[in-house]
């Protein structure tokens, strides 16, 4: 399947115009302070872009990110404008094609943003085996990914992978296409399905029970859309299959847990983070608002705190004491509440 992902990618394409469907095509809302940064990377860069959504999360000043899948370059040379000087950009494909137009342009985006020196390097491998690479344990803040995920044949390496080079806070910060259900090995072999990032997609439930096992325990999707391919003969051969462009956050936090409990914490937003003075997005469930007071989980909680936006936010309590699930994350208790507590007030259960 690799060499069926290189071919489609590096000769089949030739721009984003040749994709059959719309499972690689970026339908976000675009944020007004990451226009101008896009506008700036070079015309052959960006025609070359396959990715399904947006992969540029808060605060990058001076971070160091690895992207995974990285293509002709246009998300690391985005990321290179975001991140500064102080920050790096590794980028890691496979495509010899792709690969050819990002170093292409590394000086012309260095002399664009007005660079002593390039930030960004771009590495051939397979995101699988970034131990190849000698990409060294614990040695990046956050890795992105844009519709690639689901090309690689062997998706529990590549979460394992990233658990291993992500620094201890860190998030994978990424975007991909799902499943409504497991998509069947006949779909899984269409070498047009498989390229158009439609019969390598995991099932949702799957990918939440991959990501826990590698580590990450609490994944939150950011957002998420339908596809709707838009071309009969594909729509055809899908049947009732249906597909979704979503993105996530996974922070490696080994303290999280896989359920939200509550031990009555709470945080205020400061409005510090640059661009987002207002509100501040964690993910779809989770919008922070200036100055307001705001109760969490237990794992909302860690992932402000133990994560790089914690000089943006104030934390009220502690972990003395466990009140039990916390609902404001859509988990609730199996039980029903008011028999119980009907029971509770005619003096006990029946036993």
């Amino acid at each position: 399947m690799h060499d069926e992902v290189k071919k489609y990618y590096g000769q089949i394409l030739v721009t984003s115009g040749d994709l059959q469907t719309d499972a690689c095509c970026t339908d976000s809302s675009m944020p007004e302070y990451l226009k101008g940064p896009l506008a700036e990377i070079h015309t052959e860069v960006a025609s070359k872009y396959y990715g399904c959504g947006l992969v540029a999360p808060q605060q990058l000043e001076g971070t160091r990110i690895l992207d995974l899948g990285s293509g002709s370059g246009r998300d690391c040379y985005l990321l290179s404008r975001l991140v500064s000087e102080r920050g790096y950009i590794v980028g890691v494909d496979m495509t010899d094609e792709q690969l050819e137009v990002a170093n292409r342009h590394i000086q012309w985006h260095t002399d664009q943003y007005g660079y002593a020196q390039p930030n960004v390097e771009f590495h051939k491998g397979y995101i699988e085996k970034l131990d190849e690479l000698s990409l060294e344990d614990e040695s990046f803040d956050i890795i992105i990914s844009n519709c690639v995920i689901n090309l690689s044949p062997d998706k529990d390496a590549v979460l394992r992978e990233a658990w291993r080079v992500l620094k201890p806070g860190g998030e994978l910060y990424f975007s991909d296409v799902y499943s409504e259900r497991r998509v069947p090995e006949s779909l899984v072999k269409d070498p047009l399905l498989y390229g158009e990032c439609l019969s390598g997609a995991l099932y949702w439930n799957d990918f939440l029970t991959l990501a826990k096992r590698n580590g990450f325990a609490d994944p939150r999707l950011v957002e998420d859309r339908p596809l709707t391919i838009d071309n009969p003969k594909i729509e055809e051969k899908l049947g009732p299959h249906r597909f979704f462009s979503a993105t996530y956050r996974l922070f490696k936090i080994p303290e999280l847990e896989e359920s939200c409990e509550d031990f009555g914490q709470a945080v205020i937003y400061k409005g510090t983070v640059e661009h987002h003075p207002d509100c501040f997005v964690l993910d779809k469930s989770h919008i922070f608002q200036s100055g307001k007071v705001e109760p969490v989980c237990g794992n909302s909680w860690l992932m402000l705190h133990q994560s790089r936006f914690a000089e943006h936010f104030e934390f009220i309590g502690n972990w003395d004491a466990h009140y039990g699930i916390f609902d404001g994350c859509g988990t609730t208790m199996p039980f029903d509440i008011d028999v119980d507590q009907q029971q509770r007030s005619d003096g006990g259960s029946c036993c």
